[in-house]
């Protein structure tokens, strides 16, 4: 990978601003200053700035808390989306969502350059928990229907009847539950409420896999680094 790229994708700034350094002589790679900003590097590489080790980025990992009325894509023309709240120097870094969230669902959205992991963490062959706090309308859950949404529901809401995967699903307060869901169904979690006659009005992502997102939303459109655990456990989810 070239040298400039490596040190923006290691959170040193702008590919402008980090030539700059590299200009500067600050810049060493294996002991030699390096000169040419575009210089390959490897992993194995030791690049030091001004003295002190700089550890090597290709992929990059994000945890975003996503806002209610915000669409879950890098660029549209008309609504808000994800990409207007990843910071200038992330961009063009080939970063994307994994996954979606409905435009009116709010919460834990992964945004990484890591096509494997990604791929891996959307695919039902992995089973990744997905965790959302619902608030809703209606009667409250009974245990009867939550044994049903744990050996899974049929749903005959669309042309053809099909049936969700097991789901773990507790009623926290009258119109408040959370459930677990192991796949990812187009709308599945307002699609199984209404099931049994209850209106989703708020719906929070609070947590996939490892990691975990506050449940009040007083947060959302915040972006932050996933640490080099959390990215691990991401990982050992998905066999990697």
């Amino acid at each position: 990978m070239r040298l400039d790229r490596t040190l923006a994708n290691s959170g040193l700034g702008t590919r402008s601003s980090v030539r700059s350094l590299i200009a500067s002589g600050g810049v060493a790679v294996n002991g030699v200053i390096a000169k040419d900003p575009g210089m390959q590097v490897k992993e194995t590489d030791k690049i030091t700035l001004n003295g002190s080790e700089i550890g090597i980025k290709d992929n990059l990992y994000f945890l975003f808390d996503k806002p209610d009325s915000v669409l879950t894509a890098m660029e549209d023309p008309r609504l808000p989306c994800v990409g207007n709240f990843i910071p200038d120097e992330l961009k063009g870094k080939k970063l994307a969502p994994v996954g979606r969230l409905d435009y009116h669902t709010t919460g834990l959205l992964i945004i990484t350059n890591d096509g494997e992991l990604s791929h891996r963490l959307q695919s039902p062959k992995y089973h990744i928990a997905k965790r959302y706090r619902v608030t809703f309308t209606g009667p409250g859950w009974t245990d009867k229907e939550i044994k049903e949404v744990a050996s899974g529901v049929t749903l005959t809401d669309m042309d053809k009847p099909v049936k969700t995967a097991p789901a773990e699903l507790s009623a926290i307060e009258d119109n408040t539950a959370e459930i677990t869901l192991y796949e990812g169904k187009t709308h599945e979690v307002r699609r199984i409420f209404a099931h049994f006659g209850k209106e989703v009005t708020a719906l929070r992502r609070i947590s996939l896999a490892n990691i975990v997102i506050g449940k009040s939303a007083d947060d959302t459109g915040s972006i932050r680094e996933l640490s080099d655990g959390e990215v691990a456990g991401l990982k050992s989810a998905v066999r990697l």
